[in-house]
């Protein structure tokens, strides 16, 4: 009440990062949710800037992202991966150097796989947004007609059609890229299986019931 007599938004209305107001491009009416795990997988891939040796500046302070030795570093940019089981919440991700379309379906090869080993056989539709290599890419294609799947592209501009893969994206940011404080950029990186392990198997979420993910899975 406080709060909204001094008109200022809740926290979660707000990015954990920068403190700003959340502002969807679009509010989407219709809530969905698959009936069954595989029915629909969402894939995205997050880029994140690397890390400098000895911290950058969640260590140091925003002031060392201005410093001319910050600026003259250029590490580039980490791209994760990562796909997101409709009906479960269910993830896996992965840290790879670029997101071109090998890649891509590489990273969906290994993905299915972990899927598979869990307990989701079969993926019937995958939905990504219109990225050059999930629409372009002879890989991608290929690898999608192996797993049986079907190809489901977001309309251009309308990222809240794929809106789990947008919210997993954000909590991967805030519970695992920024929560901690990383002296090295390979200290981050060898986190996050781990984290994706916490995730799947004893994180609960609140979309499903207060349940971690696994728990809407077939015991394998």
């Amino acid at each position: 009440m406080i709060l909204r007599r001094r008109q200022l938004p809740y926290l979660r209305e707000c990015d954990p990062l920068t403190g700003q107001v959340i502002r969807a491009s679009k509010t989407t009416a219709v809530r969905y949710e698959c009936d069954r795990p595989g029915e629909l997988i969402h894939m995205d891939v997050k880029k994140i800037g690397r890390i400098p040796d000895g911290g950058g500046w969640k260590a140091h302070g925003r002031t060392m992202s201005r410093t001319t030795a910050a600026k003259k570093a250029r590490l580039g940019y980490d791209y994760v991966h990562s796909v997101i089981d409709d009906h479960s919440r269910f993830a896996y991700s992965e840290i790879l150097p670029d997101e071109k379309g090998v890649t891509c379906a590489a990273f969906l090869t290994r993905a299915a796989a972990y899927f598979t080993a869990a307990g989701i056989g079969h993926i019937q539709r995958l939905m990504t947004d219109n990225a050059f290599a999930y629409r372009h890419s002879t890989a991608m294609r290929e690898v999608t007609t192996s797993l049986g799947a079907r190809q489901l592209f977001i309309r251009p501009h309308c990222p809240w059609q794929n809106g789990k893969a947008e919210r997993f994206n954000r909590t991967l940011a805030t519970e695992w890229a920024y929560y901690h404080v990383f002296n090295t950029n390979e200290a981050r990186s060898a986190a996050l299986a781990p984290w994706i392990e916490h995730y799947n198997n004893q994180r609960r979420h609140s979309a499903i019931g207060g349940q971690p993910p696994i728990s809407r899975l077939s015991p394998t």
